[in-house]
């Protein structure tokens, strides 16, 4: 199974707000806690797009499969006064790209709070997939770890 799990944390690396990890099947993101939201997706973003320029990581779109440096994947956070607090997020995804829109009061606690069950959504549409060390993981896939 693939899991992306974030986390709103205190352990992480002195002047850092944010940090990933990646395993088989699973991306762990790190969101220093009681930081401001506008910092915390600024970093996000900035560390995002160091990742997906190095992970394996795959979407089928339309047939094509995107995520090579023909055809690079993009994740992107953006604060949206539209997106109200109840709801704290909202996943867009357009071939390739995928837009987060965040509530802009949200805190990184309540944003992470919002953004697991909502990821995990998404991941279940089956479009994506990770090459990990010549194996193939997707949704389907045993022996992943679970949020």
């Amino acid at each position: 199974m693939l899991r992306v799990v974030y986390e709103a944390a205190t352990d992480l690396t002195p002047g850092r707000l944010v940090e990933i990890a990646e395993s088989r099947g699973r991306v762990d993101i790190k969101l220093r806690r009681d930081s401001d939201i506008d910092d915390v997706l600024h970093d996000l973003n900035s560390e995002l797009q160091k990742f997906v320029a190095r992970c394996n990581w795959f979407q089928i779109w339309r047939g094509q499969i995107l995520g090579s440096t023909d055809s690079p994947l993009a994740v992107q956070y953006v604060t949206d006064p539209e997106v109200d607090w109840r709801t704290c997020v909202q996943v867009r995804e357009f071939g390739g790209t995928v837009r987060l829109h965040v509530c802009p009061d949200a805190s990184p606690e309540h944003l992470v709070r919002a953004l697991n069950p909502s990821i995990e959504r998404f991941l279940a549409g089956g479009q994506w997939f990770q090459l990990w060390h010549g194996e193939i993981i997707t949704m389907d896939s045993p022996g992943s770890s679970a949020a």
